[in-house]
């Protein structure tokens, strides 16, 4: 009994390790309503806003509800999202940011009625791509895992099985801001739920092949 209850005790341990605090996180451009409860954030997206630079449109908006934290070397995080989208390009999801110039956005974007998986990646001027969806889904689980200079987005309807959905350059060895954000660019605005928001740290890749050939 006192293994079992030990071994019980490691298990929640391990996995509150790897859960954020979203009350402990902080907002860029906060909305008007939001809330905190139970450890997953509803808020109603700030109508006219988004995050993109300059290409195909001409015009740079940075304006959009984004809670993050900030962190260090390699990570992987993800959450559950929801949201219910209305007008043309409404969208939710996770983003890491460097900077106003350098940031990567995924998750669910609505655009003529459908659903489509959607990332947008930035360095300087934006770029976008999607997966179409058949039909729309209740939610969706995103993924992000930041090796070296790279981050691979996934996305998930179970949280179990995970396809790739992006690969993406982002400068290494530099702080990132991480999280959740909401846009509503042509819109009035939407509710956004996220949940079991989480973020797991991965050993510097560059130091575990180190210590591999220098263990004695």
């Amino acid at each position: 009994m006192k293994k079992l209850f030990l071994s019980g005790a490691m298990i929640a341990a391990s996995a509150a390790c790897m859960a954020q605090s979203l009350e402990k996180m902080q907002w860029f451009n906060e909305p008007e309503q939001w809330e905190i409860e139970d450890g997953s954030l509803s808020m109603r997206v700030t109508p006219r806003t988004d995050y993109w630079r300059i290409s195909h449109y001409g015009f740079t908006v940075d304006d959009a509800p984004f809670l993050y934290t900030l962190r260090g070397g390699e990570f992987e995080v993800k959450v559950k999202i929801s949201g219910d989208y209305k007008t043309r390009f409404d969208q939710s999801g996770l983003m890491l940011r460097t900077d106003h110039e350098n940031y990567i956005k995924a998750g669910i974007e609505f655009v003529d009625g459908q659903y489509n998986l959607s990332t947008v990646v930035t360095h300087r001027t934006s770029d976008w791509s999607i997966i179409p969806l058949d039909k729309p889904v209740p939610f969706v689980w995103i993924k992000a895992v930041r090796r070296l200079d790279a981050v691979e987005i996934f996305y998930s309807f179970d949280d179990k099985e995970y396809a790739m959905m992006r690969n993406a350059w982002l400068q290494d060895n530099r702080p990132v801001m991480v999280g959740v954000m909401g846009a509503s660019p042509d819109g009035d605005g939407f509710d956004a739920d996220f949940e079991s928001f989480s973020i797991r740290h991965l050993p510097d890749l560059r130091r575990a092949q180190w210590l591999e050939g220098n263990s004695k």
